[in-house]
């Protein structure tokens, strides 16, 4: 395996580029959003930060940054872009992939830690079964960070001689993998116009017929390196909620910054105004208390696996708390920048406002499934003993 030179990259550095970046990255927010993706030297600048690297263990010589620290990283990212911090955060899962394939399989499709994976997870696809691996086709949607990846991740469902192949325990009557595709075996649908999040370039894309060898695939309920305690099933979910905190928080900066200079027609100073004072009040606690929600949750999660724990050593309200608070992070950061909005008036309308920007990105992320009643389902369901409709978001893998 070749190792990049700055393998050693700690959590504080990765975090010090990052803020770093964010400037660039807010003054070329517009460009971002009319190229409908990252430009390229934005992702090698993303890359030279160490996000993507951010999963990759000490025994690769990566930093194994802790969901907390990846939060902070994502976070500061989305305070310069929102689109940035969405394609960076997703395409930071490569060393969690890694660690449920074969060591040496791994090493040789990752032979440097900055190697970016992107696609869709959900089992669109469909993968024939062949002699040593797959023939995988499909057309899946919502390909974040796939015009920028090495590697295209994409769930599909299994067939055996053109039929449904059951799992190995017989508990899923349709079985389902993980495939991993070089980027070049993998064709872009360009339909990615949105409201917001323009810049992420989460576009649909095909594979067809591609060959996959067995080694090239994986499930979520075989961890094969144990090196670190950090990966579970659901670690890829766990820092997104830091796009709309990091946007969240810009806003509230944005308005309170605008506060020391602007007066009323009359006069009056606005930081004076008392609905002024009380919005930008409310906004903050919301803030505040959302972030502390998420990083609590993350925090005892931590505090479970450093002592050699899992997910099932959490009670119910501990682990309905994580899906719970990344999705109140999605909707509640959209409420705080709607009514920063609203107080602006006419003075957020303009494209030239990043208030424009930062109402369209936290609407179009609130469409996600992490925002969506399905995760209220399934934290409801599992603080009550039922049956959660998306188990994988609290970690629960076939």
């Amino acid at each position: 395996m070749t190792i990049a030179p700055e393998a050693t990259l700690t959590a504080a550095e990765i975090l010090a580029r990052a803020e770093a970046l964010a400037p660039e990255l807010r003054e070329r927010a517009a460009e971002i959003e009319r190229a409908r993706r990252l430009p390229d030297d934005i992702v090698e600048k993303l890359r030279d930060t160490g996000i993507y690297r951010a999963g990759f263990t000490r025994v690769w010589g990566g930093p194994d940054l802790t969901s907390l620290q990846e939060l902070d990283v994502v976070e500061a990212l989305s305070y310069g872009d929102a689109s940035a911090a969405w394609c960076a955060e997703v395409c930071a899962h490569t060393g969690h992939f890694a660690r449920y394939l074969d060591e040496a399989t791994a090493r040789e499709m990752f032979p440097g830690l900055d190697v970016i994976t992107a696609g869709a997870l959900f089992p669109v696809g469909r993968a024939d079964r062949v002699p040593g691996g797959y023939r995988l086709s499909g057309r899946w949607t919502f390909g974040s960070g796939v015009t920028t990846c090495d590697w295209v991740i994409s769930g599909a469902f299994i067939y055996r001689d053109g039929q449904p192949d059951p799992s190995p325990d017989g508990r899923d009557p349709h079985d389902s993998r993980l495939f991993l595709v070089r980027r070049e075996d993998v064709s872009l649908v360009d339909n990615w116009e949105t409201t917001g999040l323009q810049g992420t370039g989460s576009c649909d894309y095909t594979i067809t017929d591609v060959f996959v060898p067995e080694e090239h695939t994986l499930v979520f309920s075989d961890l094969r390196d144990h090196s670190s305690p950090k990966t579970e099933p659901e670690t890829f979910m766990r820092c997104l909620p830091g796009v709309p905190l990091g946007v969240a928080r810009a806003a509230l900066d944005y308005v309170r910054d605008l506060a020391t200079t602007r007066r009323y027609p009359n006069g009056d100073a606005w930081a004076d105004n008392r609905r002024v004072q009380t919005i930008i009040a409310e906004c903050e606690a919301d803030y505040n208390a959302t972030r502390h929600g998420v990083r609590g949750a993350l925090l005892r999660l931590e505090e479970v696996l450093a002592g050699g724990g899992s997910l099932d050593d959490l009670t119910r309200t501990e682990r309905a708390a994580l899906p719970l608070s990344r999705l109140h992070a999605f909707r509640t950061a959209r409420s705080i920048v709607t009514r920063i909005y609203d107080l602006l008036q006419t003075a957020s309308i303009h494209r030239a406002s990043p208030m424009d920007r930062w109402l369209r990105d936290t609407t179009t992320m609130c469409q996600h499934l992490f925002a969506q009643e399905r995760i209220l389902q399934s934290g409801g369901a599992h603080l009550l003993g039922g049956t959660p409709e998306f188990g994988l978001c609290l970690g629960i893998a076939k």
